[in-house]
């Protein structure tokens, strides 16, 4: 089926290698300033797709907009109907442990969650979300390459901004959990059932812990840290 309700890309216009920033707008920043012969393949509710070159390797890169649902949408399209082989998830977080601190990158192993998305498999347990590991590995090799200061761990995808429950992240920290955010437990599990890869890498943006936010101007430089070690690790 393409193409999809949501993406109007023909057989060939995407990469089998996606990065997949939230913001459709970060996924224009990162073909513009990133990628050699950028063309814009996806326009279609405003959530812009590309594909170019990056160290001489096609990559394409594709907003996913905020949440499960819609992260949900975008990256069973792309593993499904336009033969997507990787997906990396690049963007924000908050952390919700002492050692992690505000501009930080956090590379998700695993990612928890508060939503129900896994109930459709009907499974007799829980499905516990992982990335791929030598996606993971490969990150890990070149971030430490960059000099960045980063954390390979858990992390929780929530489906709530917002949450009348102000205590419930602190239960989450308990148990390890580095940062909260909202997209990756959906691309890990979409992954898994389409057998294909995936890989989630994040920039602090702010402290649920102390409150402390970044800027506007310190997140696009640290967001920038982390879209290079996501090219990188999509070019090895």
């Amino acid at each position: 089926m393409i193409p999809t309700p949501h993406l109007e890309a023909k057989h060939g216009d995407i990469a089998e290698t996606v990065l997949m920033p939230g913001d459709p707008l970060r996924a224009k920043f990162i073909a513009e300033n990133y990628l050699k012969n950028a063309t814009c393949y996806n326009q279609v509710r405003g959530m812009l797709g590309y594909t170019g070159e990056y160290n001489g390797v096609r990559v394409s890169v594709q907003g996913s907009g905020m949440g499960m649902p819609s992260m949900g949408i975008y990256s069973y399209e792309l593993f499904n109907f336009y033969g997507v082989k990787n997906i990396i998830r690049v963007g924000t977080a908050g952390t919700i442990c002492e050692s992690v601190n505000v501009k930080d990158i956090v590379i998700a192993m695993g990612a928890c969650t508060d939503s129900n998305y896994a109930n459709q498999f009907n499974l007799d347990g829980t499905f516990a979300p992982i990335a791929d590991f030598d996606l993971l590995e490969k990150a890990s090799f070149c971030a430490k390459q960059a000099s960045l200061k980063f954390s390979v761990g858990n992390i929780v995808t929530s489906d709530k901004f917002y949450n009348d429950d102000t205590e419930s992240l602190l239960r989450w920290r308990n148990l390890g959990v580095l940062a909260v955010e909202m997209e990756a437990a959906a691309l890990y599990t979409n992954a898994a059932r389409a057998g294909k890869n995936a890989l989630c890498i994040l920039t602090i943006s702010d402290s649920v812990i102390t409150g402390e936010a970044t800027t506007s101007e310190e997140r696009q430089t640290a967001f920038m840290d982390m879209v290079k070690v996501a090219l990188e690790t999509a070019t090895k």
